[in-house]
């Protein structure tokens, strides 16, 4: 079955069965490969991603259920997020695959949340497991990139000229 998806801005057709997992068309159909597998049963979080702002398990989550929503993955970002340079900043990272679902579950509280508390970060990043242990790092970041200005994805630099 055919349908088209709002991801990261842009609509994109795609060719699944109505009940596949978001995650399997982000990744296979669409390359969209910084969304990890982690357990296929959202208990990780390594999967997450946005849909209408909300945080989201993509591996339990069949693409007709958002289907009319607006998607949006780790490469939404841009790579210059205030998240993610506050990733970078804290040195957040360690083997890294949990991370990408680790930044869209704060961008999701950062977004409803502008001044989030320890135990709002603690409560929206319940579930989302870092085997490194980075926990501490996470809520720094989070802190950080709380006040920094325009709590929202950066402008795309400007191409390189030839």
């Amino acid at each position: 079955m055919a349908m088209t998806l709002d991801v990261n801005g842009k609509p994109l057709a795609v060719k699944a069965a109505p009940d596949t997992p978001l995650l399997w068309v982000l990744r296979d159909e669409l390359q969209l490969t910084g969304t990890k597998y982690g357990c296929g049963v959202a208990q990780c979080g390594a999967c997450t991603v946005m849909v209408d702002g909300q945080a989201v398990r993509s591996c339990v989550t069949p693409i007709e259920a958002v289907a009319a929503g607006k998607i949006t993955t780790i490469e939404g970002l841009g790579g210059q997020h205030p998240l993610q340079q506050a990733w970078v900043k804290h040195e957040v990272p360690q083997c890294g695959y949990c991370q990408a679902g680790q930044i869209m579950s704060a961008v999701a509280l950062l977004s409803a949340n502008a001044k989030p508390t320890d135990a709002d970060i603690d409560a929206a990043m319940d579930g989302n497991i870092c085997r490194c242990g980075t926990y501490q790092r996470v809520r720094a970041a989070i802190k950080d990139a709380a006040t920094m200005p325009a709590n929202a994805p950066a402008a795309a630099p400007a191409p390189a000229k030839a």
